[in-house]
């Protein structure tokens, strides 16, 4: 078995379908049709499922042979206790952070991160600290001097809010370039969203916004190449997760009737068959390197 694994999830959240007058599908249709599609697991998004629901979705990750990621958005220091004992309970990869104790300054952040990291520590649960806007990773300046500070952070890389949050040129500066390589380099998981320097999440088919998915491959695949590269990250996380989460309106781009330009769902798909065609590229280098050695 290859010592290189990649598992592709996608987000109960955006499988929303938010269409003026029609319901919502059924949460096990949405867990059936991940499954079907060849989806390696199901991510819960806390900010939008509450905790006291998850305990019905768990024989449906069971059903449908699917495996468990948490998004958590966590307000005060020990907000984040009632979600690892979620996350034990339901054996998850790991629980993407996106905390909301935001104190001014660098210095003041360290010993909240540092806090946080413990208590995962202490319950044995990975965390990756999601960069997001209006959370603790907000700026990717900040950020970036948050991990020198805490050498030992991990993060769950989503760079499409960086992307908005700094307004990058196309194509990036080698500086931004620069920045986002630190970044890639300290990834334990990734997140699939394109954005452009104006909007958080583009219909990525509309040729005028191609380039941007270019963007986005680039750096996945780069940030798949040092996750690779790293046997201490193999061995700690087993896989690499990788979250398709094209969330529904307002992330997605609508028209004047209320429906979204674009399939979000197909969308998903193309996303998914991206990176693993990525993956493939480079298992396939690889092989090829064990050959000629």
């Amino acid at each position: 078995m290859s010592a290189h694994r990649l598992e592709v999830f996608q987000s109960l959240w955006a499988m929303e379908q938010r269409r003026p007058g029609v319901p919502e599908r059924p949460v096990e249709e949405s867990f059936a049709m991940v499954a079907e599609a060849g989806f390696d697991g199901m991510c819960i998004d806390l900010g939008v499922t509450p905790i006291e629901q998850v305990a019905a979705l768990e024989p449906l990750f069971e059903r449908y042979g699917l495996a468990c990621l948490i998004t958590a958005f966590v307000k005060t220091m020990g907000g984040l206790a009632p979600v690892l004992d979620l996350a034990r309970r339901m054996d998850a990869r790991h629980v993407n952070l996106i905390g909301q104790v935001m104190p001014l300054g660098v210095e003041a952040t360290v010993p909240v991160a540092r806090r946080w990291m413990e208590m995962a520590e202490n319950a044995g649960v990975a965390l990756h600290f999601e960069t997001h806007r209006n959370s603790i990773t907000n700026d990717m300046f900040a950020m970036l001097q948050l991990l020198d500070a805490v050498p030992e952070l991990v993060i769950s890389a989503d760079l499409s809010h960086y992307v908005v949050g700094r307004e990058f040129d196309s194509p990036p500066d080698e500086r931004t370039q620069s920045h986002i390589a630190r970044l890639l380099a300290r990834a334990g998981s990734f997140q699939g969203r394109v954005a452009s320097r104006q909007q958080i999440q583009v219909p990525f088919g509309f040729p005028q916004y191609a380039k941007w998915l270019d963007l986005f491959l680039a750096w996945w695949e780069k940030g798949f190449r040092h996750w690779r590269g790293h046997s201490e990250r193999r061995l700690e996380y087993g896989a690499l997760n990788f979250l398709c989460e094209l969330g529904p309106h307002e992330y997605a781009m609508t028209g004047p009737d209320g429906y979204e330009l674009s399939d979000r769902w197909n969308e998903a798909l193309i996303l998914k068959n991206h990176v693993r065609c990525i993956w493939a590229a480079l298992d396939a280098e690889d092989a090829a390197s064990r050959q000629h050695a």
